[in-house]
């Protein structure tokens, strides 16, 4: 099954594959005439009533493969205020070849003109009007629409999801479309079973790989706001460093360019002043010593207690008394923690009520007791039964990316060859806090690969080889807001 905030990501995504959303479009409303055409006889009387997004848009596709029906076709509002590109050249294109459409300004017209009769006389009316774009009740003249289509003694036909019922639950609003038959697409819907009709699931040519592998269309749910204030996108605290001075520095760097509002740095005092000139806008806070300690962890975890999200562990170090510290602090958190570096070895002997994002390449994941392959395809099914086993999130790096909890995976095909130089990981580990802080696990994983290899891509275009990791972070900013070309 597939969730409503689903489908726009998969439809970006398959996009960029290579199968634009017009012939997706093309594909719906070809399946939607074809549910008619079994419901209806030849010359029959089938009336379309259309809203101003895809959904409408399907719609109006299906007009043109009905050429042995009795086709009206009513678009509820102004043919200029379609919302969508692909959706205003279908309705155009009715218009060119002079089928029988019609503008619906006011929801008189459902009840007492044109668009009323036509309903009233219909032998099929096709509810093309919001499919999954439902949020609250209806408006007019939907509202008007939908009553319209209920009291009809027509076969109704909904494309996608009846209008005015959730597609994720199966809950409608006042004056619902009580559907006959339903035509989604792609994947039954959640909420689609528990509605009285019958349910018909088109497959429209999206490829499997349009969810299997990230892509563009999963930044959609990075879209902020416009009324957000500071703090709203992650406070994130980056605990590490000792052995290692950049690492800390260049995840916090990675936090910031990924959207995070605050990001701290808490260190040994004998690095934070290196940490700290790396960028002003990192806030550092500074432990005892050169290195991380067990008598560290009552200050580490009084710091991380009003965090969105801890990434634990860039440039912590091997040395076993680090790793003790790690044990406690990791034993005793809560909230979401990405886990990086040297501490994930003890990830699987701590028992911790966190949520923990684990980042091991293909060595490390070894060391944690995982199993690895050449074969991605092989790799996914071995991460993901591993991150079952020990009950968290794995992203394991490699030429392709295996994102798992044991029960969703994805794949990740971004980055390059340069990206082997040291570094990249903590930059890795950075952005997948920031995105760990406002999104779940996975998803987070998923993005954090897939932008920070493509951030990897637009560098190696200059540097090819030569890229270092300190190149990354100002374009990682860039490809979350979409100015760099695909």
């Amino acid at each position: 099954m597939i969730r409503s905030d689903k489908v726009a990501i998969i439809d970006r995504n398959a996009e960029a594959l290579g199968i634009p959303r017009k012939q997706l479009m093309e594909s719906s409303g070809h399946a939607v005439a074809q549910k008619v055409i079994e419901q209806a006889s030849k010359g029959d009387k089938v009336v379309i009533i259309a809203g101003r997004g895809n959904n409408g848009g399907d719609g109006f596709v299906t007009a043109r493969f009905l050429g042995d029906y009795d086709v009206e076709i009513f678009l509820l509002g102004r043919s200029e205020t379609i919302r969508t590109e692909i959706a205003r050249e279908n309705w155009q294109a009715l218009r060119a070849a002079e089928y029988d459409t019609h503008q619906v300004r006011d929801s008189v017209e459902l009840r007492e003109g044109d668009a009323g009769s036509a309903i009233k006389e219909a032998d099929v009316i096709i509810d093309a009007m919001l499919g999954t774009g439902i949020s609250g009740g209806l408006r007019e003249p939907t509202a008007t629409a939908a009553k319209e289509i209920n009291n009809s003694e027509g076969t109704v036909v909904s494309v996608d999801v009846p209008t005015g019922v959730d597609p994720d639950t199966g809950g409608t609003v006042s004056d619902a479309v009580v559907a006959d038959e339903v035509v989604t697409f792609h994947d039954m819907k959640p909420g689609l079973p528990d509605i009285d009709a019958t349910v018909t699931v088109a497959d429209i040519g999206i490829p499997e790989a349009a969810q299997r592998f990230v892509g563009p269309g999963d930044l959609l749910v990075l879209d902020r706001e416009s009324d957000a204030h500071k703090g709203d996108h992650g406070e994130i605290l980056v605990i590490g460093g000792g052995p290692y001075t950049g690492a800390p520095a260049l995840s916090a760097q990675a936090a910031l360019r990924a959207g995070a509002d605050l990001v701290h740095v808490l260190c040994p005092e004998s690095v934070v002043a290196t940490v700290q000139s790396y960028h002003q806008d990192i806030i550092t806070h500074a432990l005892s010593g050169d290195q991380i300690l067990p008598e560290h962890v009552g200050e580490m975890q009084e710091l991380a207690t009003d965090k969105d999200c801890v990434v634990f562990g860039p440039g912590l170090g091997r040395n076993e008394t680090s790793l003790d510290a790690a044990r406690q602090f990791l034993s005793g958190a809560d909230g979401s923690i990405v886990v990086d570096a040297d501490p994930l070895r003890v990830v699987p002997e701590v028992q911790t009520d966190a949520d923990l994002l684990c980042t091991p390449h293909q060595g490390e994941l070894k060391a944690m007791g995982g199993k690895t392959d050449d074969d991605w395809s092989v790799r996914q099914d071995l991460v993901a039964d591993f991150a079952k086993e020990i009950d968290q999130t794995l992203l394991v790096k490699g030429p392709y990316d295996i994102i798992s909890d044991g029960a969703e995976t994805r794949v990740n095909r971004t980055g390059n060859p340069g990206m082997t130089v040291g570094g990249t990981g903590d930059v890795l580990a950075g952005v997948t806090g920031a995105l760990f802080a406002r999104v779940s696990g996975v998803t987070a994983g998923g993005l954090a690969a897939y932008i920070t290899g493509r951030a990897g891509d637009e560098v190696a275009r200059t540097h090819s080889h030569g890229l270092m990791a300190s190149d990354l972070p100002d374009v990682v900013s860039e490809i979350i807001t979409g100015e760099t070309n695909e």
